[in-house]
This record gives C-alpha cells, sequence and structure tokens, in this order.
C-alpha cells in the first residue's frame, strides 16, 4: 500500500510539473503583450524584453487619435455585428439542432449527411461569389452583409447543439404532446429551459466570430474604412508602413479586446463545459 501511494503521489507531482510549465509556455504571450502595450519605446523589436519605459499613452492614443485608426468606431460596428450576428445564429442553431434532433421526418439523414459534408469545406472558398451575391444586392461594404455572411451558414453548426437535445428523455415531449402542446411550446417551454448549457455555449460562439474573422470582412469592406471591424482595422497598423509608429498601439488595442471576451469566458465557463460535454438531464 505504501508503495502504491507513492507511486501515486509522485504521478500527481509529474502531472502538477507538466501542467504549470504548460500554463506558463500559455501565459508568457500574453503577459508579453501587455507589458508591449505599456510600453515607450516605439517599433516591433527591442534587444530585451521588459520595457525601459511604462506609459499608458498607447491607451489613450487609441481613442484620441482617430484620424488615421478609428479604434473606437471599429469597436462599435464589431460590437453591432456581433449582437446581431449572436442572436440570429443562436437562434438558427438550436431551432435547427431541435428539428433534427427530435423530430422524425423523410429525407432527415440526407439533410445531415449533407450539412456535414457542407461543414466540412472552409467557408473562405466561397467568399469571391458571396461579395459578388452581396454587390449585386447592393449590400456589399456594409454591416448588414457582414451579418447576413456570419449568420447565413449558421445551421451547419448544428451538431454539438443536436447531441446535448438528444440527451434529453422524450418522454417529456410525450407527455407535454398528451397535455396538448405542440412543437413550438414544447421548444421554447419544456426543452430551451433545460438547455441552459448548450444556449450559453451557442451564444459565446455565436458573438465571438465576428471579433476574430479578418478574411470576409477585408474582402466584403475593401476599402470601406469606416465600416471596418476591429480584426481589420486593427491589422492596418501593423503594416509595413504604419509597424514602427503604431506597434505599442496595436498590442493596447488587442488587450482592450481581450478583457470583455475573458470576462465573460470566465462568468459563463461552467455553462460552457456543461454544453461541450454533459447532459440536459442529470440524476
Amino acid at each position: 500500500m505504501k508503495t502504491k501511494r507513492r507511486k501515486f503521489s509522485f504521478s500527481n507531482l509529474a502531472i502538477y510539473i507538466i501542467l504549470s510549465a504548460m500554463s506558463v509556455v500559455w501565459i508568457m504571450p500574453i503577459l508579453w503583450l501587455i507589458m508591449t502595450s505599456f510600453r515607450g519605446e516605439p517599433g516591433a523589436w527591442t534587444p530585451y524584453i521588459f520595457p525601459k519605459e511604462y506609459t499608458v499613452a498607447n491607451y489613450t492614443r487609441l481613442f484620441t487619435e482617430t484620424g488615421l485608426f478609428n479604434y473606437p468606431r471599429w469597436f462599435i460596428n464589431t460590437l453591432i455585428v456581433a449582437v446581431f450576428t449572436c442572436v440570429i445564429s443562436t437562434i438558427l442553431v438550436l431551432m435547427t439542432s431541435y428539428t433534427l434532433s427530435r423530430l422524425r421526418f423523410r429525407g432527415r439523414k440526407g439533410i445531415m449527411n449533407i450539412g456535414l459534408i457542407l461543414g466540412m469545406f472552409p467557408g473562405f472558398m466561397s467568399m469571391i461569389a458571396i461579395y459578388f451575391i452581396l454587390k449585386a444586392m447592393g449590400l456589399s461594404q456594409s454591416l448588414t452583409a457582414l451579418v447576413l455572411v456570419y449568420s447565413g451558414a449558421a445551421g451547419l453548426g448544428y451538431f454539438i447543439a443536436k447531441g446535448f437535445f438528444d440527451t434529453i428523455p422524450r418522454v417529456l415531449d410525450e407527455a407535454a404532446i398528451v397535455d396538448g402542446a405542440n412543437q413550438n411550446t414544447i421548444f421554447w417551454r419544456i426543452i430551451l429551459p433545460l438547455s441552459k448549457p448548450i444556449v450559453v455555449y451557442t451564444v459565446l460562439m455565436s458573438f465571438i466570430a465576428p471579433w476574430v474573422d479578418f478574411i470576409f470582412v477585408s474582402v466584403i469592406m475593401k476599402d470601406n474604412y469606416n465600416n471596418y471591424t476591429i480584426a481589420l482595422g486593427l491589422y492596418q497598423m501593423i503594416t509595413r508602413e504604419n509597424i514602427y509608429r503604431y506597434f505599442t498601439q496595436f498590442c493596447a488595442g488587442a488587450v482592450l479586446i481581450a478583457i470583455p471576451i475573458t470576462i465573460l469566458f470566465i462568468y459563463m465557463q461552467k455553462y460552457y463545459v456543461e454544453g461541450v460535454t454533459g447532459g440536459a438531464v442529470k440524476g
């Protein structure tokens, strides 16, 4: 027994050491980004790690020097697109997942297989075609176009939500139908209240997409500077002609963007994990 306990303690110690080393590796780039955002020296490269001069001017310049880089405008644009995309995508994903999980109809498996195959193709393969379609509709270089693009294929991401809905006992549906409830009532009043984890997971994924996307927004917006989102706008700060002067300001903008998303994840991480790994009804 003592030998087993020693082996167990040594294995635990090794695991803790490995996890600690991995956490240091993961957190070092974040700490470097934060330090650089307070660095007073310009330029993207320095022969030392710790700044010789600290300043908050990089943050204040984001909101005061908006002539060339309108950071507040980009932030608001991204927030607007993210909110509308989140609402539309969440509704589409949950409705599609519920339909494929709870209902039985002809062609159901075929639709699921087609959705699975389409989901394997990267979205940027269709971006040129999407741009010309939006241009023909008079929607190119607009925030509405971004909302439509980010929400258009949301239903294809039904896999995780469907798996969650599959864990909810069907006896609940049957009891509700006996009481005279229709599918609309079952979905909104019975299934969704039991599905808070997957709803939160879907909301988080839908909300984050516009913040991190660079490819589609660069194709759709082209030179419409005022409608840039934060990803495309920040990229302009690190082009060859701007990187020396604006790199530290770019780091400050990246830190500010990470704060609300990080807080959101920390606050909702319990539901996020349950949405991916857990079931709806336990015990």
